[in-house]
């Protein structure tokens, strides 16, 4: 049986930082979520100096000051893009590959592909990119995974590459429950419970007992860690069942029109969504919600839906459903942190079916100014920042009350051409 590969960048967001500042090299660097709140990636140096993952940044403010710590708002179409070139990288060394994630993909290795030819991609991928990753070698994809781990624990022994051999035994012994891929804290608590507190343990453990306290999901991870392939890779995922557009604002808002701007921008980027993946829906959620954790302030978090008696996929129809859905919904009086939509009920072209109307039947709806708008935004703009936009949307440019804080965000340098990198002698 062919062996599996986890490829897994190497504080994803940060290095994509650093390609293009090359003065961030050995600074330690940091990269936050949405609204500049919580710290989502850390460079290696900011995991020393003890920044913690997920911690807010005003708790982090005193060791950010102190330390010299850049501090970065997230850049999601910087990221997008430097993923799609790994991912092309990576495709064009093997025949069978699974994109697990913005910064992860598991391989399909064919015969004689081994730690020297990992090395020699890995080696490829940090010319070409500038990304450094670890590689990880298994039968399955839980050890390719814990592979990854040891690999990228250890990079100074390793050299960022690991394939599970004889020595997997011992590595398992020193690796807890909660270190392997799909155990969380709760399944760590059971497995404890059972007397299982290490991967070896687990790896040892009667197949009856764990199916009979864990289920075929706990067989499956045990067949997985003694070398039997369960998990198959997807090379083509599923079709997505729902798509939901939402941000929180960047300050309260209390407006009904500021509130319907900001809806109208997350119609028209889910839309986008669902179209690019030739889906159509049929029902529309809107929700809106306060701050609860501000608890002084009355709170009140309302949402509303309907289905559709025909699927649409058209931003302008969908604008108008979700309008008078937040129309419905609106109480002045209070201050909302978000606002959000959910379209629902996809499917996609095979599955198209009008319906009939009293006047008789309607045809498939006529998407083709969309399609026109969808392609110029990808050719000269971005999905954050489209160059075509709808009177609804409101003027990026301007602002406005909604618009979410992201003021120390990097430019995009591989997607737009005002923001290149410019090169100075």
């Amino acid at each position: 049986m062919s062996r599996l590969a986890l490829v897994d960048c190497n504080n994803f967001f940060c290095s994509c930082e650093r390609v293009f500042d090359p003065s961030l090299i050995g600074v330690p660097v940091v990269v936050l979520s949405n609204n500049d709140g919580c710290i989502i990636s850390r460079s290696e140096e900011a995991k020393v100096i003890g920044i913690p993952m997920g911690a807010p940044l005003h708790e982090q403010k005193e060791v950010i000051r102190k330390h010299g710590v850049r501090v970065f708002s997230s850049n999601y179409t910087l990221y997008g893009d430097m993923s799609a070139r790994v991912m092309s990288i990576l495709r064009d060394e093997v025949g069978v590959m699974e994109v697990y994630s913005i910064d992860e993909a598991f391989l399909e290795l064919g015969e004689g592909f081994g730690a020297e030819e990992a090395r020699r991609l890995r080696a490829k991928v940090l010319r070409w990119t500038g990304i450094p990753v670890c590689i990880g070698i298994g039968e399955t994809k839980m050890l390719a995974k814990l592979a990854n781990r040891h690999a990228k624990k250890n990079r100074e022994k390793t050299g960022g590459v690991f394939e599970m051999k004889e020595e997997a035994e011992e590595l398992m012994a020193g690796v807890a429950c909660d270190g392997l891929w799909g155990v969380g804290k709760n399944l760590a608590r059971r497995l404890a419970g059972l007397g299982i507190t290490t991967a070896l343990e687990f790896k040892k453990a009667d197949p009856v007992k764990i199916r009979k306290s864990l289920g075929v999901v706990g067989e499956r991870m045990l067949r997985e860690m003694n070398g039997t392939r369960c998990l198959e890779l997807e090379e083509m995922p599923p079709d997505r069942k729902g798509v939901m557009a939402s941000r929180s604002f960047g300050a309260p808002v209390e407006a009904l029109e500021d509130l319907e701007e900001a809806l109208a921008n997350h119609v028209a980027r889910a839309s986008e969504k669902v179209r690019r993946f030739n889906l159509w829906a049929m029902r529309v959620d809107v929700f809106l919600q306060t701050n609860y954790f501000r608890k002084g302030e009355p709170q009140y978090c309302p949402g509303a839906g309907v289905n559709l008696d025909q699927p649409t996929n058209g931003t302008g129809e969908l604008m108008g459903i979700a309008g008078k859905l937040l129309t419905r919904i609106y109480r002045s009086g209070y201050k909302y942190k978000k606002v959000g939509v959910m379209l629902g009920g996809l499917v996609g072209s095979g599955a198209y079916q009008p319906v009939l109307a009293f006047e008789g039947v309607r045809e498939e709806p006529r998407v083709d100014i969309d399609k026109i708008v969808d392609g110029i935004n990808r050719r000269l703009g971005d999905r954050k920042n489209p160059v075509i936009t709808r009177g609804s949307m409101g003027n990026r440019r301007l602002g406005g009350a909604w618009r979410m804080r992201s003021g120390r965000k990097s430019p995009s340098y591989t997607t737009s051409w005002r923001e290149l990198a410019v090169v100075r002698g």
